[in-house]
């Protein structure tokens, strides 16, 4: 039977009551925004790792915690686990904040374009690939009315049209993001690493597959889902990236990792 280490216990315990808090108190304050939104606070990068958005994305992320994360501690001691973990969700949030900053500096650049020389294919090459539910009601309306009025050259709508980009762009800043599922990615790679022959296997495929294949495989599915950037999905997958790689380049580049106690 698996025993639950004591830091791993911990962050558990620390992750459940801040969870339970939530349903007592407005603690939308401690989730993570953009730097550029006024929302944004530096304590954000820590909080925001200790908070889940419901049920079932904190069940299975600390039931990644205790398993995996319940070998690791065992294996490196509570100090290094504790540090590994932390440096995770810190790396899972610097690369989900660049990737967001490139994604919203692009958007404001295609703005300026837009506002610089309105046209329909400017216009229309920003919305391409965003989802309508993700605006406000009365731009739904404005981005498919527009489309064809702005087409036919009609400057009065330019305005509009502007609002509805810089109202998606508002949008993108002040999407808030919860969960430790950064610092877990971040387990699992260094569980793949030094267990990689432990067999592993999905609740929804129950064939076992050993880990130093299973972990790759959803590392890479991950990557798809984030340069796709489907509009069903609401996951941060550059966040869980971003713990990964963070792992991986501290096992990889220090030996603090890699010796047994």
């Amino acid at each position: 039977m698996l025993r639950i280490t004591e830091v791993a216990k911990h962050l558990l315990i620390i992750n459940i009551l801040m969870f339970l808090a939530g349903f007592v108190f407005n603690t939308d304050l401690l989730a993570l925004y953009y730097p550029g939104s006024e929302n944004f606070r530096p304590f954000q990068l820590v909080t925001h790792f200790f908070m889940h958005a419901g049920f079932m994305h904190i069940f299975f992320n600390m039931f990644a915690l205790v398993m995996f994360g319940s070998a690791l501690e065992t294996l490196w001691g509570p100090q290094r686990f504790l540090f590994y973990y932390f440096a995770c969700a810190v790396g899972a949030a610097a690369l989900h904040m660049f990737v967001d900053y490139l994604t919203i500096s692009s958007l404001q650049a295609e703005i300026d374009a837009f506002r610089s020389a309105p046209s329909y294919d400017t216009f229309w090459a920003f919305f391409n690939d965003v989802p309508l539910d993700r605006l406000n009601p009365e731009y739904k309306e404005v981005v498919n009315n527009l489309s064809g009025a702005i087409q036919e050259g009609s400057a009065a709508l330019v305005p509009q049209a502007t609002n509805a980009m810089e109202q998606y762009v508002d949008f993108k800043m002040n999407r808030p993001v919860v969960g430790a599922s950064g610092a877990i990615f971040g387990l699992l790679l260094a569980f793949g690493m030094k267990f990689p022959n432990a067999e592993l296997m999905l609740i929804f495929f129950p064939v076992p597959v050993k880990a130093k294949y299973f972990i790759p495989i959803l590392m890479l599915l991950e990557l798809y889902l984030g340069v796709n950037n489907f509009s069903w999905d609401n996951i941060a997958h550059f966040a869980h990236l971003g713990g990964a790689l963070m792992g991986l380049l501290l096992i990889l580049l220090g030996r603090y990792f890699n010796a047994r106690l």
